[in-house]
C-alpha cells in the first residue's frame, strides 16, 4: 500500500452544527475512521491488533479548519506520514480533509505511538506493523525523528 490512501467520508444530519456545516468534533471522528481503515487494509486489523496486544494511542490531534463542509458536498479524507521514529514506535499522520474534489476543507494532524495493551506502555510495533508503516505514503516534507 503505497499510493495514495484516501477514504470517502459520508456528511449526514447528525454531523452537522447549528450553523448548517460539518460540527468540528466530526473531523477527528473521521481522521481515526481513516486510520483503521488504512491498517484494516493493510492487514492490522482489531483481531490482529488484540492477538498481538498492541494499539495505537494519540498525544496530540491538531486540527486547521479551511473551508466549511455542509449536507451534499462530497468529503474525501486521505492520510500519509509527516514524521516517524525509524522504528515506528512514535509517528504523525496527516490527514487531507477535501471536499468536492479540489477544495482543501481541513488538514488534521496526529502524533502517536504504540501501547502494549496488558502491560499499558509504550513498545516499538512488531516486524509486520513497522513493514506497514515503511511503505505508507509520506508528506513531501517527511522526516525521521
Amino acid at each position: 500500500m503505497t499510493e495514495d490512501f484516501i477514504s470517502k467520508m459520508q456528511v449526514r444530519w447528525a454531523d452537522l452544527d447549528p450553523n448548517f456545516h460539518l460540527r468540528h468534533s466530526v473531523y477527528y471522528d473521521w481522521g481515526a475512521l481513516c486510520r483503521m481503515e488504512y491498517l484494516g487494509a493493510a492487514g492490522i486489523t482489531i483481531d490482529v491488533m488484540q492477538g498481538l496486544k498492541i494499539g495505537p494511542i494519540l498525544f496530540r490531534e491538531e486540527c486547521t479548519f479551511r473551508r466549511e463542509i455542509r449536507m451534499g458536498d462530497e468529503v474525501t479524507i486521505g492520510l500519509k506520514l509527516l514524521r516517524s521514529r525509524r522504528d515506528f514506535s512514535r509517528w504523525s499522520f496527516q490527514h487531507q480533509v477535501v471536499k468536492n474534489g479540489d477544495t482543501v476543507a481541513a488538514m488534521l494532524q496526529v502524533d502517536g505511538a504504540w501501547m502494549d495493551v496488558v502491560q499499558r506502555k509504550l513498545v516499538t510495533p512488531p516486524p509486520q506493523i513497522a513493514s506497514i508503516f515503511e511503505k505508507m505514503e509520506k508528506t513531501n516534507d517527511f522526516e525521521w525523528i
